[in-house]
């Protein structure tokens, strides 16, 4: 069964999906290829506990690595790239075209681009850490100011929304 709960974040509202107790999705509002709330299940605020207060003590700054249990779901390659999100550290950045070779594909770059967009667990699985190869900010589903800001608090640097 799928709950749902809402919780205030710097970067606005953070929708926290959970299937049967266990964090599948984190959406921002206006996020791109966010599912219909349809999906989401009832709210519910009890079940999310731990999620929230690793995620009040990274905007706080005092979290730099999430250890909440987490499930995805997507194509084989998807889950291959969100793996591979998950081990870049705070504070730093790769490319697409760098995940690519780390996945062994050195071509795909733009196949991770399109699996980086699909990220069903924003923040947690630290996305907004991949740029383009120019160091440019590029595609965030989140958009482009909300990434700008993550990358800008990890390196604390902070910059308004």
């Amino acid at each position: 069964m799928r709950t749902h709960t809402v919780m205030d974040s710097p970067v606005g509202p953070l929708t926290l999906v959970a299937s049967d107790g266990v964090l599948c999705g984190l959406y921002m509002d206006e996020q791109r290829h966010r599912p219909a709330e349809e999906i989401f299940g009832p709210r519910d605020d009890r079940n999310s506990h731990d999620v929230i207060e690793q995620l009040i003590a990274y905007f706080e700054g005092d979290l730099t690595e999430f250890d909440v249990p987490f499930a995805m779901h997507g194509t084989e390659f998807q889950s291959l790239v969100w793996t591979e999100l998950t081990k870049i550290p705070y504070g730093e950045t790769t490319t697409y075209g760098e995940l690519a070779e780390r996945l062994g594909r050195p071509s795909a770059a733009r196949a991770v681009g399109l699996a980086n967009g699909k990220n069903p667990i924003s923040i947690i699985v630290p996305c907004h850490r991949v740029i383009g190869s120019t160091g440019n900010l590029t595609g965030y589903g989140g958009g482009l100011p909300r990434k700008r800001y993550l990358l800008a608090f990890e390196k604390g640097t902070p910059v308004l929304l």
